[in-house]
C-alpha cells in the first residue's frame, strides 16, 4: 500500500503527520518512509536513522566536440529549454537547464555532441525506530527534483503487498509533488485552518482529483484561524479525517525533534484512528475521488 503524504503550503505539519504515522503502522505492518520533499528532507531528523547505502542520482547532459561542430545550429533550435546557444559558431551549455533528453545529438548532423552525466542529488537508505528510511537529496542550484524524486520511490520494494510504504512529499503542487504522489493508493492533505491554508488546499484537492487519487484531510493546529477550511470541505464533500489541536506543547515537542505518539497518549489513538480511517477508505467500491 502507497499513502502520500502532501500539503498545498509548506509548514503545515506535512513531515509530522508522515512520521508519526509511520510508528503506528509499524505496530501493525512493516513500514518504509520515503523522504520526497528533497530539496529540504526532514523526516530523518526525527526518526533518527543509521544511513547505510548512499548512492548519487545522475542525468545526461550534452557536450560537444569543438572540433566537429560546425555552428550549424540545429541543436539549439531543436532544444526546447534553451539548453544550447550558439554564439558566433560557438556552442555554449547551459546543464542546468538540460533536460536529457538526448535530441540535440540526434539532430546534429557532424555528431559533434555526446552525452555525460552530471550528478543532481543523492539517496540513502537505512532505518530507525524500526522504520526503513530513504531519504533524496537535491543538489544545490538543479532545478531537475522529480528525477531525484523518481529515484527515491524506485528503492521501494516492486510488491508492496503486506507492507506500508509512506511517502513524504514536497508542499505544493509542483512537478516534485506529481512525481511523489502519481500512481499511490491514498493521498492524505494536510493544512491549517487558515486563508492561506485553504486557498492552497483547494489546488492540492484539484491535483489530487485529476490524478484520480482518494484522499483525505487532516487539519492541524485546529482553533487556530477561521473556519474557511471546514466549510470547504463540508460543500465539497471531502472528509477531515483527523485534527490536531493548536497546542504549544506539541509545537515544542516538533521543535525538539520528538515523536507526538510517543509523547501524548491521546495523539496515539487519534493517529490509530487516522489508520482505521483510510485502510476503511481503501476497503471501500467506491470510485477513487468520490466521497459521502
Amino acid at each position: 500500500m502507497l499513502i502520500t503524504i502532501a500539503s498545498g503550503k509548506g509548514g503545515t505539519g506535512k513531515t509530522t503527520i508522515a512520521v508519526n504515522l509511520a510508528l503506528i503502522i509499524k505496530e501493525m505492518l512493516p513500514v518504509m518512509l520515503l523522504d520526497c520533499d528533497v530539496e529540504e528532507p526532514n523526516a530523518h531528523l526525527f526518526l533518527q536513522p543509521s544511513f547505510t547505502q548512499h548512492r548519487g542520482v545522475f542525468t545526461t547532459v550534452p557536450k560537444v566536440d569543438e572540433t566537429k561542430c560546425d555552428g550549424c545550429g540545429r541543436c539549439s533550435s531543436f532544444c526546447a529549454y534553451g539548453a544550447i546557444a550558439i554564439v558566433e559558431k560557438q556552442p555554449i551549455i547551459f546543464p542546468e537547464l538540460c533536460h536529457s533528453c538526448g535530441g540535440c545529438s540526434l539532430v546534429c548532423p557532424t555528431e559533434a555532441i555526446t552525452e555525460i552525466p552530471r550528478k543532481i542529488g543523492s539517496v540513502e537508505t537505512g532505518a530507525g525506530k524500526g522504520i526503513q528510511i530513504t531519504k533524496g537529496s537535491l543538489a544545490i542550484g538543479s532545478p531537475l527534483a522529480p528525477v531525484v524524486v523518481n529515484a527515491v520511490r524506485d528503492t521501494a520494494p516492486a510488491n508492496h503487498r503486506g507492507r506500508v510504504v509512506i511517502i513524504d512529499a514536497s508542499p505544493g503542487t509542483s512537478c516534485s509533488v506529481v512525481a511523489a504522489v502519481q500512481n499511490t493508493d491514498f493521498c492524505l492533505l494536510v493544512t491549517e485552518p487558515t486563508p492561506f491554508g485553504l486557498h492552497d488546499l483547494a489546488l492540492a484537492v484539484e491535483l489530487a482529483t485529476k490524478l484520480q487519487l482518494p484522499y483525505g484531510v487532516v487539519i492541524n493546529r485546529s482553533g487556530l484561524g477561521d473556519s474557511g477550511v471546514y466549510d470547504y470541505c463540508s460543500e465539497a464533500r471531502i472528509p477531515i479525517l483527523m485534527e490536531i489541536p493548536f497546542d504549544t506543547r506539541y509545537a515544542s515537542c516538533y521543535a525538539k525533534g520528538g515523536l507526538l505518539v510517543e509523547a501524548f497518549p491521546d495523539l496515539k489513538e487519534q493517529f490509530h484512528n487516522l489508520w482505521d480511517r483510510i485502510r476503511d477508505r481503501l476497503a471501500s467500491d467506491k470510485p477513487p475521488y468520490a466521497w459521502g
